[in-house]
């Protein structure tokens, strides 16, 4: 008998607390996006690529003018050395020019080691301006997903290419009725100085890590 009082008197809320909970979900409005798509056509990530690859190409000439420069300062010291073993010379001057292919050899090693180390640095460089470069951009994008989601009455927006941990897709299905993705990248593309149309380019390799 008291397990039946007790019952009458929860089922009310259990049915209550379903009510509530079903009345939310009802509310809840939920549009999409495809964030890649956004980034890739968002002319700010055009400029943006364009600007990385001019910057990595001038590390590049500049990484290739230091090995030309190594690569003749290599050609001089095998030119010192073949100097230091000619007999036609005499000892005196054979010392001589034995003393100056090792200091040759002495700033080769030291040019090797800055051709390194500039190439660590350009390295770090163009990473972390594409890290800015990606940073600054999601920031303006997801500005313009939350304008347009909240103008449209929106409480939540999926990134549909948006994958787990697991590497799988985050969302397995949508009818794409009520996705934001056009009218968001033609609002981030008004007035754009370039033309939008035309493909990105992949971005350069950067530069190479092995010094001769």
């Amino acid at each position: 008998m008291r397990m039946k009082n007790m019952f009458r008197t929860i089922l009310p809320l259990i049915l209550l607390v379903a009510f509530m909970g079903g009345t939310a979900v009802a509310q809840t409005k939920i549009g999409t996006v495809d964030l890649r798509k956004l980034f890739d056509n968002y002319y700010k990530t055009k400029l943006a690529q364009a600007n990385i690859q001019e910057r990595a190409a001038q590390l590049d000439k500049d990484d290739k003018s230091m090995k030309d420069d190594l690569k003749k300062g290599g050609e001089d010291y095998q030119k010192l050395l073949q100097q230091a073993n000619d007999q036609a010379l005499s000892a005196d001057e054979r010392d001589r020019r034995k003393q100056s292919a090792d200091e040759k050899l002495k700033q080769l090693q030291s040019s090797k080691a800055a051709i390194e180390q500039f190439e660590r640095q350009a390295q770090t460089t163009l990473s972390e301006q594409r890290q800015r470069m990606r940073d600054n951009i999601l920031v303006e994008i997801k500005a313009a997903v939350a304008t347009k989601a909240k103008a449209a009455g929106y409480t939540l927006v999926l990134d549909t290419a948006g994958e787990t941990v697991n590497g799988t897709m985050a969302v397995v299905y949508t009818a794409g009725e009520n996705d934001l993705t056009d009218p968001v990248l033609a609002q981030l593309n008004a007035g754009a100085p370039i033309d939008v149309t035309k493909p990105v380019g992949g971005l350069p390799t950067g530069i190479q890590t092995n010094a001769p």
